[in-house]
């Protein structure tokens, strides 16, 4: 049953944020399933409430049944009722969670409501994939930071561009559609002023169908974004982070539609982890970076990557710009550290990801 609530939650991935997707499966005491749901958009019913209405339409009664939820149910007023509540006024018998919901609003206040109403509460099952499901969410809750991913393309000896600067394309249309359901995943995709005066990229969801568009955040310590660019032009809001001030500058962009934040750090340039904590206040559960090797190097000297996502493209290139900007080491114990957690095929290329050790210290929180 707890699988099927994870199948569910799945479904939730790409219209859930900022909240978390959450699958919610009712069952009879004779063990038949007699309403699902998930999460919906933000501001609409929770999986609980989903699967209540689900019962309900197939002329179920839901009193003596047991819940199976992938999250704890919420317990507070926010956008919607509280679930908890939702559960107990319906008569359920028991409750099995995944998890202890990480909002310190929640933080185990529906458990505590289901048991106090006499409902029997179990917590633990799927438990692994339920936080894998939510990685961001649970990463804005404790850390107060999202998951940034960043995505990287490249041959296979490393070369992400000529050194003349050509790097389209590299790797398939099928290794950038599959690019675009990463995208589609997250609550932001973020890059440098390097990448939009080179490219003029849109970076918005164009390849795989999608409830919402996330949001576009450049770094542009100087504030050089024309204001004609199309990541202007394209589905979804733009976020600019600066370290300058220029009224006329931020007036022709704002007039674009632009959202301007001055987050400087000494050295003049965007304090990137001011704007990570940024991003987090502003409900975004996952960062997904398409960046130039300057800002990918810059992200990742300051042990800002949660995870990487690379696709490798069966050439040889040669002399090139690298993947991520790096200082030289000098000895291999200086090496960054990462584990792999997926390799799988993309048409004619391979796609590796990767999460740098220690990021899952928050996990069992």
């Amino acid at each position: 049953m707890m699988e099927r609530a994870l199948e569910l939650a799945a479904q939730a991935r790409l219209l859930a944020p900022p909240n978390p997707a959450v699958g919610c499966v009712l069952v009879s005491a004779s063990g038949q399933i007699i309403g699902e749901g998930h999460t919906q958009a933000t501001g609409q019913a929770h999986a609980e409430v989903m699967a209540l209405r689900d019962a309900a339409a197939r002329g179920h009664a839901v009193r003596g049944a047991s819940a199976y939820v992938t999250l704890e149910p919420c317990a507070h007023q926010g956008r919607t009722g509280p679930c908890c509540e939702a559960l107990i006024a319906a008569g359920v018998a028991r409750v099995v969670a995944s998890l202890v919901d990480p909002n310190p609003r929640v933080a185990g206040q529906g458990l505590a409501r289901l048991r106090a109403a006499g409902v029997q509460v179990e917590v633990g099952p799927g438990e692994q994939a339920a936080r894998e499901l939510n990685l961001g969410f649970f990463s804005r809750m404790v850390r107060a930071s999202p998951w940034v991913r960043m995505k990287l393309a490249a041959s296979l000896d490393g070369t992400s561009a000529l050194t003349n600067g050509q790097s389209q394309w590299i790797t398939s249309a099928q290794a950038r559609a599959d690019g675009h359901a990463w995208r589609a995943r997250a609550c932001a995709v973020l890059t440098g002023i390097g990448t939009v005066l080179a490219d003029d990229p849109r970076l918005d969801v164009r390849d795989v169908d999608t409830p919402r568009q996330p949001v576009r955040v450049v770094v542009d310590s100087a504030l050089q974004t024309p204001p004609l660019s199309r990541i202007l032009q394209g589905a979804g809001p733009v976020w600019i982070y600066t370290a300058t001030q220029s009224s006329g500058r931020e007036a022709a962009l704002i007039a674009r539609g632009a959202h301007i934040t001055h987050l400087p750090e000494a050295s003049g340039k965007v304090d990137l982890r001011a704007m990570l904590a940024d991003l987090a206040r502003r409900e975004i559960n996952e960062v997904h970076v398409e960046a130039g090797s300057k800002l990918s190097g810059s992200l990742m000297r300051a042990g800002l990557v949660d995870e990487l996502l690379i696709y490798l493209a069966p050439q040889l290139l040669g002399p090139g710009q690298p993947m991520i900007a790096l200082p030289e080491l000098q000895a291999l114990t200086q090496a960054t550290a990462l584990q792999f957690i997926g390799c799988d095929p993309i048409g004619p290329d391979l796609r590796l990801r990767a999460r740098l050790q220690g990021r899952q210290f928050w996990a069992g929180q």
